[in-house]
């Protein structure tokens, strides 16, 4: 046998070399995949995963801005003080009146016979004048002392008297022994020129020591979203457009609210001339307008009544030029409106509410 000579050798083993070489190196430059244990077949390789891209944070919650709690609107301060309601004449020797368009919520009911009065209830501003002051009746103490509000009055009927020295409430009655915080206008006849404000009021509380931190009830306020579903009569269910509102309460005397697209408000007149404001000329306005049908009940031969101010019972929202029909119900000592069983919310600025007779009939256009 022929003995292949030392350097065929090793050209032979350089040649294997470089094979086995090549073959570890093939699929760009991986390790050739091992054998498996059984059958000799290539394992596939297992990928990697590439690192996770960092999750982003978060983002933190916007901080609660402050607002005044009767109106919704922003308020450099969180607010905690109590309101105070006063209560203003509407006869017509009355008019025009001071300060109820800086009032957060004013309700308006009959009083005696035809005339109605208002509720007006402050706690975002403070007017310099307020009136003219006339008494109250004890459905008007059943919304002061629900709104733990200080109560302000000239005189009252007996069953009002009553209700507020049974329960105690923090009020101020010129009649009999207030009279420091109230002044009269020589300009205007008696009795229809008693005013107040809200400085002196804010005296007479810490002169009486009356207590200061507000326990009452927060009305509910609709979120931006849901007050542009309130101006699209298709999305807001019941809700359709109407501008203007006449409501009726007795002969002679009407109410009209004609809304303002350019301010979003309503503008308010009585038997068809625009109500305005004394001290400042304006015409009062409201953002929201809620006409609450309620059981009267005359008492006696001066025309006093009883008014159901609990509720639940029928009533309309109006706002963004929409009306509304909805269930009033007077919870948590607030009036407050639902529909299809959620509580609707107020937009943010001024509540005028309009407690009229079951049976009155209001005209929508």
């Amino acid at each position: 046998m022929k003995i292949p000579s030392p350097m065929k050798i090793t050209w032979a083993a350089a040649l294997c070399g470089a094979l086995v070489l090549a073959a570890g190196c093939s699929d760009g430059g991986k390790p050739a995949a091992r054998s498996s244990a059984a059958g000799g077949q290539a394992a596939a390789a297992v990928p990697v995963p590439a690192p996770d891209a960092e999750a982003e944070p978060a983002p933190a919650p916007e901080p609660r801005k402050p607002a005044f709690p009767l109106t919704g609107m922003p308020s450099e301060t969180e607010t905690n003080e109590r309101p105070i309601m006063v209560m203003v004449e509407n006869s017509p020797q009355a008019r025009p009146q001071s300060g109820l368009d800086e009032a957060d919520i004013v309700y308006e009911i009959l009083a005696e016979g035809d005339i109605t009065r208002f509720a007006a209830v402050y706690q975002s501003k403070s007017p310099k004048t307020i009136g003219p002051v006339r008494s109250i009746r004890p459905y008007y103490v059943e919304l002061g002392d629900g709104l733990d509000a200080y109560i302000v009055h000239a005189g009252w009927s007996q069953d009002a008297m009553d209700l507020i020295a049974e329960r105690k409430l923090a009020h101020f009655d010129q009649v009999y022994g207030d009279d420091e915080y109230y002044w009269r206008d020589p300009k205007r006849k008696m009795p229809h020129n008693l005013y107040t404000s809200i400085e002196l009021i804010r005296r007479g509380v810490k002169d009486k020591r009356f207590r200061t931190a507000w326990n009452g009830p927060h009305p509910s306020f609709a979120k931006a979203g849901e007050r542009e579903v309130a101006a699209v009569s298709a999305q807001a269910g019941s809700a359709v457009p109407e501008k203007r509102a006449v409501i009726p309460y007795m002969r002679g005397y009407t109410v009209s609210y004609d809304y303002d697209e350019s301010t979003g408000t309503y503008l308010r007149s009585m038997n068809g001339e625009r109500h305005v404001d004394a001290v400042s000329g304006r015409t009062l306005s409201a953002v929201n307008v809620i006409i609450s049908f309620a059981e009267h009940r005359v008492l006696d031969k001066e025309g006093r009544r009883e008014v159901a101010l609990s509720g639940p019972g029928r009533g309309v929202l109006l706002q963004q030029g929409t009306k509304r029909d909805v269930t009033w119900e007077r919870k948590d000592g607030l009036i407050r409106v639902f529909a299809d069983g959620r509580e609707l919310g107020w937009l943010p600025g001024q509540t005028w509410v309009q407690v009229v007779p079951v049976g009155t009939a209001p005209s929508f256009e």
